[in-house]
Formats: C-alpha cells, sequence, structure tokens
C-alpha cells in the first residue's frame, strides 16, 4: 500500500503576504470608488437641536423635550431694523422649558455692519448662560450688495468684533455653501462655522472644521406646525461639554418634561 503524501506546512510568511494584499487591494478599491464607505449621516452625532423664527407660528413649548434637542437657536433680526415679532416670546418660553438657547441675526448685504449689530444688540439680552451670537451669511435676492468684497468682508468684521465685545463670547457664521466658498474661504479662521448642507456632510472649499451643520429644513417636532430646521452638533457628549465650558455655559438640570403629542 502506498504511503500517503506528506502535507506541506504552509509558512507564516504566507498569511502575511495574503493579508498585505487583501489590504493593498482593499485600499485601491476605495481610492477609485469601487467600494464605498457609509457616508456620515446627522444620526452619526448626538448633540441634536433645532432653529426656529416667526415662520413657525406659535411654538407649544411644552411639548418639545429639552434632553432630545440639546440646543435651541431663535432668530432676532435682521438687516438695520428688522424685529422677529416671536423672538422674544420664543425666547422667554424656551428658557422657561430648560433648553440651551441662543439667537441669530440675517446679516442683510447691503447694510454696514456696525448698524446690524446694534439692531441685533438692542434685541437680544445679554445672559451668561446663553448661547454664542450667530450671524447668518447667505446670498439675498432682496438686498442688492453693491460693497466690493473686501469692503463686505470688513462689513462682516465690524459685526462680529461688535457682537464679541458685547456678549463676551466667539460668533458663530452660519454659512450656506456657495457664500463660503465665493467671500469667506480662508477668512476669519477663527470663528466656528454653521454649515447648511441638505445633501450629505458638509465640504467646504479648503475642509475647514465646522460645529453645527443644518442638515434638514424639513424636520417633524411635535408642538411645531410648520416644517422646522434640524441641526446636529459636531461631537459627541465630550466635545459638547467642551464647548460648553468654553462659552461658560451651563447646561440647564435635566427635569422631567410633559412631551405627550
Amino acid at each position: 500500500m502506498s504511503a500517503r503524501p506528506a502535507r506541506r506546512s504552509v509558512q507564516p510568511l504566507t498569511y502575511v503576504a495574503v493579508a498585505i494584499c487583501g489590504m493593498v487591494l482593499m485600499a485601491a478599491l476605495l481610492y477609485w470608488g469601487v467600494l464605498h464607505t457609509r457616508p456620515a449621516t446627522a444620526q452619526d452625532y448626538p448633540i441634536q437641536g433645532f432653529d426656529v423664527s416667526h415662520h413657525q407660528q406659535q411654538i407649544d413649548w411644552h411639548r418639545i423635550s429639552p434632553e432630545k434637542y440639546r440646543f435651541v437657536y431663535l432668530k432676532a433680526t435682521e438687516g438695520g431694523d428688522f424685529k422677529d415679532r416671536k423672538f422674544q416670546d420664543n425666547w422667554l418660553a424656551a428658557h422657561e422649558q430648560g433648553f440651551l438657547v441662543g439667537a441669530y441675526h440675517f446679516y442683510r448685504l447691503c447694510r454696514n455692519g456696525q448698524v446690524q449689530a446694534q439692531n441685533f444688540i438692542d434685541s437680544v439680552p445679554k445672559q451668561a448662560n446663553s448661547l454664542p451670537p450667530v450671524i447668518d451669511l447667505e446670498y439675498d435676492s432682496n438686498c442688492i450688495n453693491t460693497y466690493t468684497r473686501e469692503q463686505l468682508l470688513h462689513e462682516i468684521g465690524v459685526m462680529h468684533d461688535a457682537l464679541q465685545q458685547h456678549y463676551g463670547k466667539q460668533p458663530i457664521f452660519y454659512i450656506s455653501r456657495n457664500f463660503y466658498n465665493i467671500v469667506l474661504v480662508n477668512q476669519f479662521p477663527q470663528v466656528p462655522l454653521w454649515v447648511r448642507e441638505y445633501q450629505g456632510k458638509p465640504a467646504l472649499s479648503g475642509n475647514p472644521d465646522w460645529l453645527f451643520w443644518q442638515y434638514s429644513n424639513r424636520g417633524q417636532i411635535p408642538g411645531i406646525a410648520t416644517p422646522v430646521d434640524l441641526n446636529a452638533f459636531y461631537g459627541d457628549e465630550h466635545d459638547w461639554q467642551q464647548f460648553l465650558k468654553t462659552n461658560q455655559i451651563v447646561e440647564p438640570s435635566k427635569n422631567s418634561v410633559d412631551t405627550t403629542p
């Protein structure tokens, strides 16, 4: 009877070589787009919030949970003289419900920065526990811009500096992708960005860091009758607490809230 052929032993180096080849192949497939990693979604970020204005009409704040929505921004002003008619009511009601609250200003490209800053300062209380002020920067068809890019950047800087001095907090720029890429790219590197992007994770020229992401303008929240803007904070719970600490904000104690529809 013939003997069975001896089994060849596979050398450990063979396994290493196969593993390396596999990793190289995987990297190549990802690079050339044959394979795709799962794109980031807003649900990947645990700290969620929303923003509203008079367009949301009467809000039933008692039906909205400050534990689910950790921050809310309210429209306060626009241009040199417009004041949102629902701001004061929303400001008081949101605070009473235990939300972390901030205010934003819609910047008019045809008005100077100092006048717009004063409109905001006259409208928004200076409260230590409020979120940093936000300047909403986007193209505006209702206001013809007569400034050069350099002049516009100067006026934006004037408003930024006035708000920072008055409130003692670093303002945030809310931006559209087009406005940033054409006007703001490589400017104001110290200013945190709040990016409007409904087609996926924010992608701006130069890939700057962003702080907030407005990922939908069609959100549904019990207590708000109209569609609402939804936002995510870029980071986890630790990052959020660090952001609050930097701005000397103490998160309200989490009391039980009736959110029954």
